[in-house]
């Protein structure tokens, strides 16, 4: 289950940099997902929820998941933009270009996943003198 470890691996990024600044409470976290990263973002979403549950400092974070779509550059016409994905083989999508149709592209960006920003809450000092 290719989301679990990805999920694993989100929560783990959001608790320890919310531990390593000294937050009281996770508040938000966005995260972003290339539509060549072959995750379903409703599952990711799912067991981020169950992770955050059950962690103090996460349980109350509202999350942010945005999809990113396929940059590319074409070899074929010099396109540079948004590729068209024909994703109807999940395991091999074809990237096309949407100017004249080439498979022969270059992905620019969309197929990373991304811890965008995590916002905390940090404790208030009043100890100081």
């Amino acid at each position: 289950m290719h989301e679990f470890a990805m999920a694993q691996g989100i929560f783990s990024t959001v608790y320890d940099t919310a531990e390593e600044n000294d937050a009281i409470e996770v508040t938000e976290v966005v995260i972003e997902i290339g539509r060549l990263a072959m995750l379903n973002p409703e599952q990711l979403k799912f067991m981020l929820g169950v992770m955050f549950e059950g962690e103090e400092l996460t349980k109350n974070a509202k999350m942010i998941i945005n999809t990113i779509d396929v940059d590319i550059k074409c070899h074929n016409c010099g396109f540079e933009g948004v590729g068209d994905i024909d994703d109807s083989d999940h395991y091999a999508p074809m990237i096309l270009c949407p100017k004249c149709e080439s498979h022969r592209v270059e992905v620019i960006n969309g197929k990373d996943i991304t811890v965008k920003s995590i916002s905390i809450e940090k404790e208030d000092d009043e100890s100081e003198e």
